[in-house]
């Protein structure tokens, strides 16, 4: 979650317990609540009744999404001050997001992973639907050089060094 002024974030939110839930309203809840991508839904019907916030997912995937998202994001957008979306294409959905905020934060769907600490790989070949599309995917977010933290929806965080370790990413394919 980005804990923001202008009202929180929450980006493909697991299950959310009893604690979870007395956590997030004491934070002042949720305005926004983000999906990558259709594999990342979770319980975000339900934490959006808790919340009441508004919903985004991938406008890539509106016609076969599972419910009715309140806007669609596409490349470049931002429905948040501070957010930046890029669309990620090749991947197992189509145009899976990744969000960056506040230039400094990549937080990242399926694409890219981290299964071990501090390094970032890639959604192994078998479940891409293009790897050529998904290599540009990559290197078109590794160049972004003011990324520090890299928050991937499947793997370790990398908190320091985020370009670098898209680079060595990036290098490898």
């Amino acid at each position: 979650m980005w804990v923001n002024p202008a009202g929180n974030v929450l980006i493909d939110p697991l299950v959310l317990n009893e604690h979870d839930e007395n956590h997030l309203d004491s934070l002042g809840g949720a305005a926004h609540l983000i999906i990558t991508n259709s594999d990342h839904v979770r319980d975000s019907e339900k934490i959006l009744l808790f919340t009441g916030a508004k919903c985004w997912g991938p406008a890539a995937e509106k016609e076969q999404f599972p419910f009715e998202c309140d806007g669609w994001l596409e490349d470049g957008d931002n429905p948040v001050d501070g957010i930046e979306v890029f669309c990620l294409n090749g991947s197992k959905t189509p145009g899976e997001l990744a969000i960056v905020i506040e230039k400094t934060t990549l937080v990242t769907g399926d694409l890219i992973r981290a299964h071990e600490g501090g390094r970032l790989c890639m959604l192994p070949d078998a479940k891409l639907k293009n790897r050529e599309a998904a290599v540009e995917s990559i290197k078109r977010i590794a160049v972004l050089k003011e990324v520090q933290a890299v928050v991937p929806g499947d793997g370790w965080p990398i908190f320091k060094n985020g370009h670098d370790a898209l680079l060595e990413l990036a290098g490898e394919l």
